[in-house]
């Protein structure tokens, strides 16, 4: 074998991925903090618009809405308006909105309604959120846009 062939084969051992790590530490730690602010506050949403057996997932659906309408709002904000800190994005568009909006109990409770014999009403609902949350993200981007090329003038 050949010094360059041997040179090829050996291990390479460096210190990037400890650096890699450490760099992207404060990101994980912000969409963490900002996740736990989230469902908190999505939890407190279902505790005090709690679904009955049987029942259209009201508190879920309108949180998903509300979730996306904001992140638009937020994302035009981020983009068009304020040069953020590179952790606000971490921490309140994935934390916060993510922890908050949840397609995880959206297909939970889809799952409960049909087989609680609500089949029309998971159908329902499962159509309903997603249109409605991408409306929501859609108008609330465009209503923000539309407020700062007005609020310029």
């Amino acid at each position: 074998m050949t010094a360059p062939e041997a040179e090829s084969l050996r291990v390479h051992t460096s210190p990037r991925p400890r650096r890699a790590w450490r760099a992207q530490a404060p990101v994980v730690a912000m969409v963490a903090l900002g996740g736990v602010l989230g469902a908190t506050a999505r939890y407190a949403a279902s505790l005090w618009w709690p679904t009955p057996p049987g029942g259209f997932p009201w508190a879920t659906f309108w949180t998903n809405v509300v979730g996306c309408a904001v992140i638009g709002v937020f994302m035009v904000v981020v983009t068009d308006v304020w040069a953020a800190h590179r952790l606000v994005r971490p921490f309140f568009g994935t934390g916060v909105l993510g922890g908050f909006t949840t397609f995880s109990t959206y297909a939970v409770d889809i799952q409960k309604l049909v087989d609680s014999g609500h089949a029309r009403a998971g159908l329902a609902y499962l159509a309903a959120t997603p249109l409605a949350a991408l409306a929501a993200v859609w108008l609330a981007a465009t209503a923000a846009r539309r407020a700062l090329k007005w609020r310029q003038r």
